[in-house]
C-alpha cells in the first residue's frame, strides 16, 4: 500500500513538472495541445474510492490551473475525467477485491483494453476542457478540430510514456 502511494506521488509531481514546464510551451498553431498529466489520474489504482478520485482529480487540475492561470478549467475538465473514469472501469472490468490495487498500466492489462481505455477518457477530457474554455459554439468547428487533435496528440505521448515505463505482466 505504500509502494503504491509512493509511486503515485512521485508520478503526480513529475507529470504535473513536465506538463507546466515542458508541455505547456509545446503546440501546433494553438491546435494541438498536449496535456499528458491527465495520466496520473488514469493510473490511479483501480478499486480507490470515488471521493477520493474526486478529491485527487480536482487537486490535480486546480495545481495545473495555478500555472496555466486559467479559473478552475482544467478542474472541471478533470473532474470530468474522474467520473469518466468510474464509468469506463464499472463497464469495462470486473474486479474482485484483491484485484482492487490493480494498476491499468500497460503491462497489467491488454493493449486493446488499455488504447481503448486512454482514448476515449482523453477524447472525453478534452471535449469539456476545450468548450469549457470556449464556452460559446461560435467556432463550434474550430473548437471540435482542437479537441481531436489536441487528443491524438495527448494519446501519442501517453503510449510513448507507457512504452517507456513497460513491464511484462509478473504472474
Amino acid at each position: 500500500m505504500a509502494k503504491i502511494f509512493v509511486y503515485n506521488a512521485v508520478r503526480f509531481l513529475v507529470l504535473v513538472i513536465l506538463q507546466v514546464f515542458l508541455f505547456k510551451n509545446i503546440g501546433y498553431y494553438n491546435l494541438a495541445t498536449p496535456f499528458p498529466y491527465i495520466l496520473f489520474i488514469l493510473l490511479l489504482p483501480v478499486g480507490i474510492p470515488n471521493f477520493l478520485l474526486y478529491c485527487i482529480a480536482f487537486s490535480t487540475g486546480i495545481t495545473v490551473d495555478a500555472f496555466y492561470d486559467t479559473l478552475g478549467v482544467n478542474a472541471a475538465a478533470c473532474v470530468a475525467l474522474a467520473w469518466a473514469r468510474i464509468i469506463f472501469v464499472r463497464i469495462t472490468l470486473q474486479t474482485d477485491h484483491y484485484e482492487s490495487y490493480l494498476t491499468p498500466l500497460w503491462g497489467n492489462v491488454p493493449f486493446r483494453w488499455y488504447f481503448l481505455y486512454v482514448s476515449v477518457i482523453t477524447l472525453f477530457h478534452h471535449a469539456v476542457l476545450f468548450m469549457m474554455e470556449t464556452f460559446s459554439f461560435h467556432q463550434f468547428h474550430y473548437t471540435v478540430v482542437r479537441v481531436l487533435l489536441s487528443c491524438i496528440f495527448t494519446v501519442v505521448i501517453i503510449l510513448l510514456f507507457s512504452l517507456l515505463f513497460y513491464r511484462k505482466k509478473q504472474r
